[in-house]
């Protein structure tokens, strides 16, 4: 059967006219799509090109400097010189390698991690063979550039620190940003970023970081830098302006290296000023921005002497026979009177317990100023029981014991000043007699830290001021001598000042007369004469026996086992300036040990007076 043509062609047209409309529509789609992209988001798109023709990279910025009070750097960005392979260069990077360990001394255990990062990344990537090198290496690697294939150095810059130990205590250390430091902060995931770890450093931080630079370079499709397009260098970090005389800081930890371990305090007793802060033994602080080997952290970490801590903040000690210038100034406060004299026969006897004085012959009668004189344990003994443990707590904490400074500096301990309610709350017991008796002397239960005790001492020295310390300064130093040296800007304590008065002149009479604990490191220069309170802490119990044979002057005894030493003084007498705390470790005595320490400090403070302004032109010279 036939198929009516006249319905094949009405077909045939109606197919070709619904394909020939697809095809417009799809076209027409097209079209709009193809106008959409390249029209109305062809701003878009022209972004996104260039987005991946150009990378915007982060510059480091120079970390800020930190200065002494006069404008001296003591922690600066020095050129960091390392060395580089790029393993395109390169047809045997082993050689290469080979070829810089004659240089370097490179070990194979550094060869093959080095061979290993090279699949980490691109052939063309420079991967970092060695930082931090001298100027000989950098010499020596330049001249035999021609025969180390794919090797060439490159600069940027490192933190220094130009006085080392001297300065490690208080200024810390920078190092790469821990895994939960970095955050989603873009600087800190910068190769070779280094943060503040410890001391200023750390606690300025953000302040010294400064702002990020950035560099537009034009890459290819596999990202290798064409050319630098743009470049906006970072801005440094603030500058730091501390009161540190660095020429006294380093007088301190010179003197204190004598020692196995020992902490000392130099404020002005005006202003707060900290003047000097050592710690000893100290570290290189620039170790720990090269990177520490396994060997050297186990060295610094195990070390019975601390070196990484920083003592003069963090150490933590009973004040000994320094505190007894807390329990004078609470018995003359409870109304005892100073002339009241209390005999000495070597010991006092409380129930059935015996306290012994250090002088086992006794000292016969003595008054307040002749307690202070001697460090007579029994004169204090008695005038502790009384007066009570809470009236000479409270004394204590009025000077500044017992409690953290809040000084600019982490890891700051804030001592112990026990009193009736804290045995309660953390023994569930009762104060007992002979506590107050032991606390009265500066030992049990009571610690302090070297700052606390120079807080002390300079809160007795400037006339019952509530002197707070200070580590950092406003400002650059543009020659000022910094506050005012006329007034203080301290709140009056509500202390006596012919109770204050009693208690300088007992510690006057220490260093100053013949017979006082402390004659032998007196200030034999007029005018720079000090005043001062010896102290001996014990670290263990001592038997009767052992007392009689004299274990106090610990000459036989093993290191550990040693009082510790603690001094803490003030000059010049007459107009008091600077004052000083010291503490050596397991020492032995105090007078005979930190005295001389005191002495040379003060010495030393006093003949440079950092008070006054620096001379003309100093500071442009540095």
């Amino acid at each position: 059967m036939k198929r009516d043509p006249k319905l094949v062609n009405k077909s045939f047209s109606r197919r070709v006219a619904l394909l020939a409309g697809g095809q417009a529509l799809l076209f027409s789609a097209l079209a709009g799509r193809m106008y959409y992209l390249q029209v109305v988001e062809s701003d878009r798109y022209r972004l996104m090109a260039e987005q991946n023709r150009v990378n915007l990279r982060l510059l480091q910025p120079l970390r800020g400097k930190i200065l002494d009070r006069f404008g001296q750097p003591i922690a600066v960005n020095d050129p960091n010189y390392r060395v580089v392979v790029v393993p395109e260069q390169t047809m045997d990077m082993r050689g290469t390698l080979k070829a810089l360990a004659r240089i370097l001394a490179l070990d194979d255990g550094e060869i093959e991690r080095i061979m290993r990062e090279r699949g980490r990344y691109r052939a063309f990537v420079p991967i970092t063979v060695r930082e931090n090198l001298d100027w000989d290496q950098v010499s020596r690697i330049e001249v035999n550039l021609p025969d180390l294939p794919g090797a060439g150095i490159e600069v940027d810059q490192t933190r220094s620190y130009p006085f080392g130990g001297a300065t490690a205590g208080v200024l810390g250390y920078v190092g790469p940003p821990a895994i939960d430091e970095v955050g989603s902060d873009p600087l800190l995931q910068l190769p070779g970023f280094r943060i503040g770890k410890s001391g200023l450093e750390k606690v300025y931080d953000s302040e010294l970081r400064g702002t990020a630079g950035t560099s537009e370079v034009e890459v290819n499709a596999l990202g290798r830098v064409i050319r630098e397009l743009d470049r906006r260098d970072g801005i440094q970090g603030q500058e730091l302006v501390t009161t540190l005389d660095i020429g006294l800081q380093q007088f301190v930890q010179q003197r204190l290296a004598a020692e196995q371990s020992a902490s000392a305090v130099v404020l002005d007793v005006i202003t707060g000023d900290v003047l000097a802060m050592g710690s000893s033994p100290s570290f290189d602080p620039s170790a720990f921005n090269r990177g520490l080997s396994g060997a050297e952290w186990e060295q610094l970490s195990n070390d019975p002497t601390r070196p990484l801590s920083n003592k003069a903040i963090a150490g933590q000690y009973a004040p000994g026979s320094t505190f007894k210038t807390m329990t004078a100034m609470a018995a003359l406060a409870s109304g005892v009177d100073p002339n009241h004299t209390v005999f000495c026969p070597g010991y006092l006897t409380l129930g059935n317990v015996t306290f012994h004085c250090w002088w086992h012959q006794g000292h016969g009668s003595l008054d307040m100023l002749g307690g202070i004189k001697n460090s007579c344990d029994v004169y204090f003994y008695d005038t502790a029981r009384r007066v009570g443990i809470d009236p000479i707590a409270a004394m204590a904490r009025r000077f500044g014991l017992g409690q953290a400074t809040r000084i600019d500096l982490t890891g700051e301990k804030p001592g112990l000043i026990p009193d009736s309610a804290w045995k309660k709350a953390t023994y569930n017991d009762v104060w007992h007699p002979g506590e107050t008796l032991v606390a009265g002397i500066g030992q049990g239960f009571v610690q302090a830290t070297p700052l606390q005790l120079a807080v002390m001492t300079a809160r007795i020295a400037n006339g019952g001021y509530a002197l707070t310390p200070r580590l950092t300064r406003p400002a650059l130093i543009d020659g000022a001598s910094g506050p005012d040296p006329s007034s203080c800007a301290f709140p009056k304590m509500d202390i006596n000042a012919n109770h204050l008065k009693i208690v300088v002149e007992g510690m006057r009479r220490v260093v100053n007369e013949p017979d006082g604990t402390a004659y032998n490191a007196h200030i034999a220069i007029p005018g720079m004469e000090m005043a001062g309170k010896t102290g001996s802490a014990q670290v263990r119990h001592i038997s009767m026996a052992e007392h009689l044979a004299g274990v106090r002057k610990n000459a036989d005894l093993p290191w550990p086992l040693r009082d510790n030493a603690l001094f803490i003084g003030f000059a010049p007498v007459g107009h008091p300036r600077y004052c000083v705390a010291v503490v050596v470790e397991h020492g032995g005595g105090g007078a005979k040990v930190a005295g001389p320490i005191a002495r040379d400090v003060l010495i030393e403070c006093q003949q440079r007076d950092p008070m006054r302004p620096p001379e003309p032109g100093r500071i442009a010279q540095l």
